[in-house]
């Protein structure tokens, strides 16, 4: 598990809001692409430099590639990264705070000590 990558990968989305809208509507597609044109890119450096070694595991890309926030939650990815992103994405549809507690809800069984979210 790449938390970091998984963590990046959520961070960077929800700052375009282009991103945002692709990854909405056809998620496995912008996690296919992401991973293979982004993933490598330093973090907020716009040099050209790159690594050559992250990629996802099969289980993250289809935890992104299904938005299944509790996965990603299981696996590790920040709780305010994945939240903020899927309010920019799906919150539109629903009433107001009606897709937060709906998110919240779905986490209702994990226990303390929650996943480890540290990178």
């Amino acid at each position: 598990m790449s938390k970091y990558l998984v963590n990046k990968f959520l961070y960077t989305v929800d700052r375009d809001p282009e991103l945002v809208e692709r990854y909405r509507d056809d998620p496995a597609g912008t996690v296919e692409w992401w991973e293979a044109e982004r993933a490598n890119a330093v973090l907020n450096c716009h040099t050209g430099e790159a690594s050559t070694w992250l990629r996802f595991t099969d289980e993250e890309r289809a935890a992104l590639a299904g938005h299944d926030h509790v996965k990603l939650f299981e696996l590790g990815a920040h709780p305010f990264l994945t939240l903020t992103l899927f309010i920019a994405m799906f919150e539109r549809d629903h009433g107001p705070l009606e897709y937060q507690l709906a998110f919240g809800a779905r986490l209702k069984h994990f226990e303390m000590p929650y996943p480890d979210i540290a990178t």
